[in-house]
């Protein structure tokens, strides 16, 4: 009866897709996977089973405009409309939630794995070693999005008090989840991350099984986490140990493919669809957005990302497929590594990384200027032309909004909406600036 149980919700959690294959209980079946190949086939269900939701901040960062809307698509106005206008209060019924329960089905895959690393049969050391360090990373990443999606972003003076989410750490379904503070979330995926560096020992995956994490992917991590802590020396040298390993960056001057498609020489794991074809049936990119760049062709980026059609609204080229899955490249790190090391107060190696990056994106007399203008910056001036070389370079692979999380409030711009003749703003500190639990996630669980 145990194992009936166990084998039902374990079904309900994972999804039907796949289901069959390991949990039947059969006359001489198995309730749980066994075998090396058992534990990658898993894996590989959730993998394809990761939610997209870092790509859905794009309706409440600064990146879309929902203005132009055709009126009568009601479809996108009940998807996504209070979304846009940050109605985090009591948003319509059909409105896209964040999956909130989908990270969890991940992390309690992730779970499963890794407290069954001693029992899996039938494979090499470095395999069961690979299987369950990437069981590891999926933890990590996956606490790390929740984290920063439904808590306050981190504050060294405040994380320790401030309310996170459950850390999920065992596949007991008995357990009732209590939030952790912010710091203990962190610390948490700090700590997952060192246990899935000491396993992990495929430093490259073939294109098409690249959506896996490998050695590579425990320092991009890293450097990611570490620029939110705003640890800036760990920072850096996180983003100088996966540079020193992977640091091609795609031309987008005389090449063709995207930096964020799956197949990119700069593409380091390439798990999520950040854009979906649902998301990007709307098709709105903010006009604000597209003018910071460069114009008549000097930024590439501009041409290569976005399309503009007859009406003069621009439409993103850079996902809506499984084409475009990213979770980690290389222009992301060298930001990464420039910003953590100008506010290390080390702005000639600041200058050098961002300089790499606008090489391969601006036509040779543009980056001349650029190189030039970066070169006379002072260090504010300097981390101003960061932050916005993140929100052109990494516009719609689900940065922006955990960027403007972080800013200090003298660099955040106001977030303001103008819709139907109401303006809509988010103030400092309001509740908009984390997402709100699901309604009958708090219901299940008080503690929330």
């Amino acid at each position: 009866m145990k194992k009936s149980i166990y084998t039902t919700l374990f079904c309900i959690l994972l999804g039907l897709t796949g289901c069959d294959k390991f949990l039947d209980i059969t006359p001489t079946g198995r309730v749980i996977p066994e075998t090396a190949q058992d534990y990658r086939e898993l894996l590989t269900q959730a993998y394809y089973d990761m939610p997209s939701s870092r790509g859905l901040t794009a309706f409440i960062s600064d990146e879309i405009d929902m203005t132009k809307i055709n009126p009568s698509d009601y479809l996108s106005i009940n998807t996504f409309m209070d979304l846009w206008l940050w109605n985090n209060v009591n948003p319509g019924g059909s409105t896209i939630d964040f999956d909130w329960e989908k990270y969890y089905k991940m992390i309690f895959v992730a779970n499963t794995v890794i407290e069954n690393e001693k029992s899996i049969k039938e494979g090499s050391a470095a395999e069961i070693g690979q299987i369950v360090g990437e069981a590891y990373m999926m933890r990590a990443y996956n606490h790390f999005i929740l984290v920063n999606l439904y808590a306050l972003p981190y504050n060294t003076e405040t994380a320790a008090s401030n309310k996170g989410i459950p850390l999920k750490l065992k596949s007991d379904m008995d357990e009732v989840l209590h939030p952790a503070s912010v710091a203990d979330v962190y610390e948490s995926v700090l700590s997952d991350i060192d246990n899935a560096e000491k396993r992990l020992n495929v430093e490259t995956w073939e294109t098409g099984l690249n959506y896996r994490f490998n050695t590579i992917s425990a320092d991009a991590l890293r450097s990611r986490v570490y620029l939110y802590m705003g640890r800036w020396e760990e920072a850096y040298n996180a983003s100088v140990r996966v540079l020193e390993k992977k640091n091609e960056l795609v031309n987008l001057v005389s090449g063709r493919i995207l930096p964020n498609a799956y197949n990119a020489d700069e593409n380091i794991v390439a798990l999520e669809m950040n854009m979906t074809s649902t998301y990007t049936i709307n098709r709105m990119v903010s006009s604000t957005l597209y003018d910071l760049y460069l114009p008549s062709g000097q930024d590439q980026r501009a041409s290569k990302y976005y399309k503009r059609d007859a009406t003069g609204i621009y439409n993103l080229t850079k996902g809506g497929s499984s084409e475009y899955r990213c979770s980690f490249r290389t222009g992301e790190i060298v930001l990464n590594g420039a910003e953590a090391a100008l506010r290390n107060h080390r702005p000639e190696e600041a200058r050098t990384l961002l300089l790499k990056l606008l090489e391969k994106r601006y036509q040779a007399a543009a980056y001349t200027t650029a190189k030039a203008n970066i070169e006379a910056m002072d260090d504010d001036a300097l981390l101003d032309e960061l932050f916005l070389q993140r929100q052109l370079e990494l516009a719609f692979e689900g940065h922006r909004w955990f960027d403007l999380r972080r800013m200090e409030k003298s660099k955040r711009p106001a977030l303001i909406r103008e819709y139907l003749g109401t303006t809509y703003h988010i103030e400092d500190n309001y509740p908009e600036w984390t997402i709100k639990i699901p309604e009958e996630v708090r219901k299940a669980n008080p503690y929330l």
